[in-house]
């Protein structure tokens, strides 16, 4: 008879992929503490308004207009559970070198490239709309509008979309930036014959030159390059750790409350921005409707808007002329204090005018653009890190502060 060989050492661990090892900070993230209590009273309307005013939608302005706020609905949904954050992450790279969200960042734009490639690329259109790029044109514009728009995240707190989920969310300090915003906006929109002929070229889109493969294919491979380059700077700076939010215990039930990890948010909002693009014809934006907003004000006050150049330009004057509402837990902050309130108009402010000069935001030009295998996206995401260095030595002066590489998460 015979016997076994004695068994061997265990096999170890099978090691994951290098880029999904996660980048190393100087402590350990901490634990995500317990759940508030549900206040189901603003939940409840909230719910309701939300349904009302898509049967509103719905029922008034047809079918597409209907779809297109459930979708929005959903990228709101999305980016408060995520707190899928822009500036953020730009802030936490340059101050202390925590790539985390920046990572996020790649995540959620490879995964829009890859939608759009396929959106776009067969030609896959709802409601009779044509899937077409975002390519916004290279120049001066561009570049100065987005330097201005990162210096206003910084100094306001939050990008075009973290602003409206922000308010959304219950954070009304928030109000002062996106009043700002609206304001810089609607400025840029008046003042549109100062500055619409900067010197510019012609937008330079991929897929034009080398087929919707071949873009997706650059796209990605930048995309990694960037993982790499940001793990590597983690990996020398050794960084604080992202902070934690309240969050459920169970992946079913973290769907529902609590936060969503960052990876998540970015594939669902993927999914949703290419449902926009599917069902409009063009990728989803933010600042576009800042302007309207604005407008409607002035033209409610006894201006003119439909005079101004902006609203004569093509699409726009549509926009005017249309209904507001087809374009598109509570905790009052008392006692701001005057310079924080100061930044957060400012910040506002300079975001509404950088958004129009580079005709679009973190969304419309930026992941829109990259997505779309455009290299104002790039352009934009370059200079927006620049943008984001001024702004961190900027905010002292108006007490805000900066992540450091001693705390104990940024």
């Amino acid at each position: 008879m015979t016997t076994a060989p004695p068994a061997g050492p265990a096999a170890p661990p099978r090691a994951l992929p290098a880029l999904l090892v996660p980048s190393p900070t100087s402590v350990p993230r901490p634990e995500a503490p317990p759940l508030p209590r549900v206040r189901r009273a603003p939940l409840v309307v909230s719910g309701l308004l939300a349904a009302a005013l898509t049967a509103y939608v719905w029922f008034t302005h047809g079918a597409k207009p209907g779809v297109l706020l459930v979708l929005g609905l959903g990228l709101g949904v999305a980016l408060f559970h995520s707190r899928f954050g822009f500036t953020s992450a730009w802030r936490q790279l340059i101050a202390v070198g925590n790539g985390t969200g920046l990572r996020a960042h790649a995540l959620l734009l490879g995964t829009t490239a890859t939608l759009f490639a396929l959106v776009i690329g067969t030609s896959t259109g709802l409601f009779g709309s044509q899937p077409a790029p975002s390519g916004g044109s290279l120049g001066v514009g561009l570049v100065v509008g987005s330097l201005i728009f990162a210096i206003g995240m910084q100094l306001g707190g939050a990008c075009a979309s973290g602003t409206l989920f922000a308010v959304g969310s219950g954070q009304t300090s928030v109000l002062l930036t996106l009043g700002g915003f609206i304001a810089g906006a609607t400025l840029a929109a008046w003042q549109f014959d100062l500055w619409k002929d900067l010197p510019a070229w012609e937008p330079v889109v991929l897929s034009d030159h080398i087929g919707w493969f071949g873009s997706w294919a650059v796209t990605i491979a930048a995309l990694l390059l960037v993982v790499l380059i940001t793990r590597r700077v983690q990996a020398r700076r050794n960084p604080p750790p992202l902070g934690v939010v309240p969050s459920a215990r169970t992946a079913a039930l973290r769907a529902l409350r609590g936060s969503w990890p960052l990876a998540a948010g970015a594939l669902v909002l993927a999914v949703l921005g290419a449902g926009v693009l599917m069902v409009s014809g063009g990728a989803w934006g933010v600042t576009s409707a800042f302007s309207l907003w604005g407008s409607e004000l002035v033209g409610a006050l006894g201006g003119h808007p439909e005079n101004w150049t902006w609203w004569r330009q093509a699409g726009n004057a549509e926009m005017l002329a249309g209904p507001v509402l087809a374009d598109k837990r509570q905790a009052l902050h008392r006692g701001i204090p005057w310079r924080t309130a100061v930044a957060s108009v400012l910040g506002g402010v300079l975001m509404g005018i950088g958004a129009r000069l580079a005709g679009g935001c973190n969304i419309g030009a930026y992941l829109a653009g990259v997505a779309s295998g455009s290299l104002s996206g790039w352009l934009w995401g370059a200079v927006a890190l620049a943008g984001t260095w001024i702004g961190l030595r900027l905010r002292p002066l108006f007490g805000l502060g900066n992540p450091k590489p001693g705390d104990g998460v940024c």
